[in-house]
C-alpha cells in the first residue's frame, strides 16, 4: 500500500513516538500500573511502513528501554518482567515476519502496476497533436485503484478528408475490460478508413463486439467526424460532449435521440444516426468519460464539468486541459475512483496572407 509523503513520515517516527510516550508514563506512574508491556506497539508499528531490518531495529530498542525501566522500578528477573521481554521478542518477531508479507505484495502489487500500465500504453496509443486543421489536446487519469486497469479507449484517426475520433468507457474493469477496449479500437481503426459513412463504422463496431462480446458487456461510445465546418456525433450511450464557441458559449452536444450502447443490438434497437453540430474556426469540443462529471468530492458532491469547463476557453488547448484535470483532483482531494478520460479538440482554419 502507498501513503502520501507526509504519512510516510507520521508513520516512520510513530514507533519511537509511541515508545518515548510509554517510557514517560512508565516513570511517572512508577510500577504499580505496569506499562511496560507497552512497548510492543513500537515494532507493530514499525511492521506498517518500514522493512525488516528497521523493525528489527525498533524490536531492540524497545528492548534496550525495557530493561533499565524494569531495573528502575525493581522489577528485573522478576516473572511479570521475564514475560515482558517475551512478549517484546514474540511480537518483534511476528512483526518482521508481517513486513516481510507486506513487503512482498508491494513488490508484487508494482510489478502488475508496471504490466497494466505497459498495457494500456500498447492499446492507447498517442494522439496526433495536430490533425488537418485541428488542434487535439488529450488528458488520462487513471483510477490508480489496487492495479485495476480500467476500460477507457480514444482514437484519432486523420483521413484526406477529415477526422475522425473515438472515445468510450467499457463496462468494467480488469483485463477483460483491456480485452474489449482492444476489440473495438482494432474495429475502429479499419473501418475509420474504409467505411464512407459514420453510421456504418458503428455498424462495424457493433458487429465486432456482437463477435466477441459475451453476457451483458456494453461500451459507451461517441464516434466523430470533423469535416467541412461542421462535426457529425454517432452517440451510443455516452455523456454528451461539450461545444465551446468561438464567442464563449457553452452548451452540450446532446444527441436529438438516445442510443443504446455498442454490444446491446441483441435488444432489437437499431443503431442511432450521426447528427451534426457546426464547427467553425476557434469552436473547440471536449470529449469526456464518465470518470471525470461522476468524481466526487468528500461530501459526495459530483464534479460540476459544465461549471468548469470555462476555463478551457483561456489558453491553448493543452495547457488548458491540464487545467481542468488538477481542477478535477483538487475537487476530489485524492486519487480518482475511475478511470477519466479527456479530449479537446479546436478548430483553427489556416489563413494564407496574399
Amino acid at each position: 500500500m502507498e501513503y502520501p509523503m507526509n504519512a510516510q513520515a507520521v508513520l516512520r517516527t510513530l514507533p519511537f513516538i509511541v515508545m518515548a510516550a510509554v517510557s514517560l508514563i512508565d516513570l511517572l506512574a512508577g510500577p504499580t500500573l505496569g506499562f511496560l508491556p507497552l512497548l510492543t506497539l513500537g515494532p507493530t508499528f514499525a511492521s506498517v511502513s518500514g522493512s525488516i531490518r528497521r523493525t528489527a531495529v525498533v524490536g531492540g530498542i524497545a528492548l534496550a528501554i525495557c530493561l533499565p525501566l524494569a531495573s528502575y522500578n525493581s522489577l528485573l528477573g522478576t516473572r511479570q518482567n521475564n514475560l515482558t521481554i517475551a512478549t517484546i521478542i514474540a511480537i518483534t518477531g511476528a512483526s518482521m515476519l508481517a513486513s516481510r508479507l507486506r513487503l512482498r505484495r508491494e513488490r508484487e502489487l508494482a510489478n502488475v502496476r508496471l504490466i497494466a500500465e505497459a498495457a494500456q500504453r500498447v492499446l492507447l496509443r498517442p494522439v496526433p497533436r495536430k490533425a488537418n486543421d485541428l488542434h487535439v489536446a488529450l488528458s488520462y487519469t487513471s483510477a490508480m485503484a489496487e492495479a485495476q486497469i480500467g476500460g477507457d479507449l480514444y482514437e484519432v484517426v486523420t483521413m484526406p478528408n477529415g477526422v475522425r475520433l473515438l472515445i468510450g468507457d467499457v463496462q468494467g474493469k480488469g483485463l477483460e475490460a483491456v480485452e474489449t477496449a482492444a476489440w473495438v479500437l482494432g474495429a475502429f481503426r479499419e473501418a475509420a478508413y474504409d467505411e464512407p459513412e459514420l453510421s456504418r463504422v458503428g455498424e462495424r463496431l457493433e458487429t465486432s463486439l456482437d463477435r466477441h462480446l459475451s453476457g451483458e458487456t456494453f461500451v459507451t461510445a461517441i464516434i466523430a467526424e470533423v469535416q467541412d465546418g461542421e462535426i457529425s456525433l454517432l452517440n451510443c450511450g455516452h455523456p454528451a460532449p461539450l461545444l465551446l464557441r468561438g464567442d464563449g458559449r457553452i452548451c452540450p452536444a446532446e444527441p436529438p435521440e438516445e442510443g443504446l450502447p455498442l454490444g446491446l443490438a441483441s435488444l432489437g434497437s437499431a443503431m442511432p444516426k450521426p447528427h451534426r453540430v457546426p464547427f467553425g474556426d476557434g469552436d473547440r469540443i471536449l470529449f469526456y468519460t464518465d470518470g471525470v462529471i461522476e468524481a466526487r468530492d468528500e461530501d459526495g458532491t459530483f464534479y460540476p464539468l459544465p461549471e468548469r469547463a470555462r476555463m478551457l476557453l483561456a489558453t491553448d488547448p493543452q495547457t488548458a486541459l491540464d487545467q481542468l484535470r488538477a481542477d478535477l483532483l483538487a475537487h476530489v482531494g485524492g486519487p480518482l475512483q475511475d478511470d477519466a478520460a479527456m479530449l479537446l479538440l479546436e478548430r483553427r482554419v489556416s489563413r494564407v496572407t496574399p
